[in-house]
């Protein structure tokens, strides 16, 4: 048994940061029901879904990766009817997820103040760009804002370049994360106390609390960190450096690993005895890390891997995502998956990160088509009728 297999999850998410967190949720083995509008239901769907690269079944990359292990039941949630039939999930939910932006649950009549007047034991999430409170909680945000608030854009990049914003969009990902562990937390709560309670996630709060020491470092001193590229504030050398096929990245933390590291790059001008103590080598960082490029391009990256590994030196390919994903070391984490889709077919995508010892190994559903769970769900965990859902679907409450 997965070890939330005990916990249903009503999913109001869409786009990225959202959907994210109630994949964690649903890859744990959460029942998830993706709460969509009727028509073409949510908007992700249609992102890539033509494309002839990354699309599969009539679905993108996006959805197909975000919905996995997930239901889909179409419910108008602007309309008395479809409310109705929301809030008798609600009934027999756990958690209630959602991105959308601030206020938008209160003005739909679905905020934790009104789900548990029929519920009190239910969980309820919202991720937005600022969070509930502050005084830029109604700005919209995307990935790409909160990355560059929250200060790590001004530390990525070279010197003497721009700011870079990370290629995996920490903004959006930090948000369902946090989102995730803080539904964990008010679940956990919820043992104690028999309540529910609201988790408020401002993707700007994760991107802060993701600055961590380096933060603590500036209130502290008053120095603004810059730009460094690959480099460290610290240790030398810790760096990425060229080979003759590729680049390849050493951390030397302390001055016990530079020992163990002379024994593979034996070049007289690093034997400085200067060299032996952190202090002498940051002051001479640039000129370390030049001596050790010039070597590293006459081999290739596996020649200098195995020798850095034989000596336990911290190394490791700067890989492309095709590398990357055949890894040994990721494969055999089950980080690469299948999901089967309707038609047969299988798609590899990312694994979950969590292993658990005394939970069954996870499965990996397909991603529900547009209300393909309606009448079951409905049927099954509400018991409505024939004519009940008849009559909704007539009203176009639900579809």
């Amino acid at each position: 048994m997965q070890a939330l297999s005990h916990i249903t999850v009503l999913d109001l998410t869409h786009m990225l940061s959202g959907p994210y967190g109630t994949m964690l949720l649903a890859d744990l083995g959460a029942r998830t029901i993706k709460v969509e509008p009727p028509g073409a239901g949510e908007g992700t769907r249609r992102l890539l879904a033509e494309s002839e690269d990354y699309a599969r079944d009539g679905m993108g990359a996006y959805f197909l990766t975000l919905n996995r292990n997930k239901e889909s039941v179409c419910i108008d949630l602007k309309s008395d009817a479809g409310r109705a039939v929301f809030l008798d999930l609600v009934r027999h939910a756990d958690v209630v997820f959602d991105n959308f932006s601030a206020g938008v649950t209160e003005r739909l009549g679905i905020d934790h103040a009104a789900l548990s007047q029929v519920n009190p034991r239910i969980v309820t999430c919202s991720v937005t760009g600022f969070g509930q409170t502050g005084p830029d909680r109604q700005q919209p945000a995307f990935d790409q804002v909160v990355q560059a608030m929250g200060g790590g854009m001004s530390i990525t990049g070279m010197a003497d370049g721009p700011p870079v914003r990370s290629g995996i969009p920490i903004g959006d990902l930090g948000g369902g994360v946090f989102g995730a562990i803080g539904v964990l937390a008010a679940l956990a709560e919820r043992e104690r106390s028999g309540v529910g309670q609201h988790v408020d996630i401002s993707m700007l709060d994760a991107q802060i609390s993701l600055l961590n020491y380096m933060a603590t470092m500036h209130l502290m001193s008053g120095i603004v960190p810059e730009r460094i590229g690959n480099s460290h504030f610290v240790h030398v050398p810790y760096n990425t450096y060229p080979t003759r096929d590729g680049h390849i990245i050493i951390a030397c933390i302390g001055d016990a690993f530079f020992e163990r590291f002379l024994s593979v790059i034996d070049h007289p001008q690093l034997r400085r005895p200067e060299y032996l103590r952190q202090p002498g080598r940051y002051a001479d960082k640039d000129r370390i890390d030049a001596i050790i490029g010039d070597v590293l391009r006459g081999e290739s990256s596996a020649y200098w891997l195995d020798r850095l590994r034989q000596a336990r030196i911290p190394c490791g390919p700067v890989n492309d995502f095709a590398h990357a994903l055949r890894e040994p070391q990721v494969l055999g984490r089950d980080m690469v998956v299948e999901v089967e889709l309707k038609t047969g077919e299988t798609v590899r995508m990312p694994g979950n990160p969590v292993k658990l010892s005394r939970a069954a190994a996870p499965a990996y559903s397909c991603p529900p088509a547009v209300g393909e769970h309606t009448e079951a769900v409905l049927r099954d965990l509400l018991g409505y009728d024939a004519d009940r859902l008849e009559q909704l679907r007539a009203a176009g409450a639900v579809a």
